[in-house]
């Protein structure tokens, strides 16, 4: 069951069960260094790939570190985004533009469809 994503721009991303989401944030101090938006009531995110790399190397071993590192060196923006999907939140309070981008990154492709 996924709990986590970190998704690039392309859709690419690598994802976390639980036991692997609690343990990454922990190291990581939830992002917090790497964070340049975020939502204020869940653990939706934007991060810097730079600020990302350096704090997972200066991290404890992580199982998934190196899948994360290489997404982040093979995304083509400056940033990752990273997806909650666990909470139900629809990031009301989220207001600064870092939440258009994170919208445009992880939200799926619109379908356009034939008139019959």
């Amino acid at each position: 069951m996924a709990d986590l994503s970190i998704v690039d721009d392309d859709g690419k991303a690598v994802t976390l069960d639980p036991v692997e989401a609690v343990g990454l944030l922990a190291l990581t101090d939830n992002f917090d260094s790497a964070t340049t938006s975020a939502c204020p009531d869940c653990r939706s995110r934007v991060i810097s790939v730079v600020a990302l790399a350096d704090l997972l190397e200066q991290a404890p071993p992580h199982a998934r570190t190196g899948e994360i590192l290489e997404l982040a060196d093979d995304a083509p923006t400056l940033h990752l985004y990273v997806l909650d999907h666990v909470a139900l939140c629809t990031h009301p309070r989220w207001r600064d533009p870092g939440h258009e981008e994170w919208v445009d990154a992880v939200a799926p492709p619109v379908v356009a469809r034939r008139r019959p």
